[in-house]
């Protein structure tokens, strides 16, 4: 079976502009944005989407929520606003069957619906 896209660029095969990367996660800027902050953050084991996750999973995924503060910290956008998006499956919009959160911020955030 052919990696996805995130397993690529998790494992360096497809580049990214990468913000965060530890052991579990890595975040890097959607090639497609819908905002003017727009970061992925993908963890590192390949879990198809929230339906997927099991209890174990549970430590990476708080640990994605604490790296998506981080980020915004770091981009400058944690005290303006931001919002985090999960699609799950197919009728949600999620289009890579790896699950990652949508990490969206900046101006005119507010009226945006994701």
């Amino acid at each position: 079976m052919a990696k996805c896209v995130f397993c690529q660029i998790v494992s360096g095969e497809v580049p990214a502009k990468i913000r965060y990367e530890d052991d579990d996660v890595v975040a890097f800027d959607d090639i497609n944005p819908k905002a003017p902050f727009h970061v992925l953050i993908v963890p590192k084991k390949h879990i198809k989407n929230l339906n997927d996750a099991a209890k174990f999973d549970q430590d990476l995924l708080g640990h994605m929520l604490l790296i998506a503060q981080k980020v915004t910290k770091e981009g400058g956008i944690a005290n303006a606003g931001y919002k985090i998006v999960i699609n799950n499956g197919k009728e949600s919009g999620q289009l890579v069957d790896h699950l990652h959160m949508h990490l969206l911020g900046g101006k005119l955030l507010a009226r945006m619906v994701v």
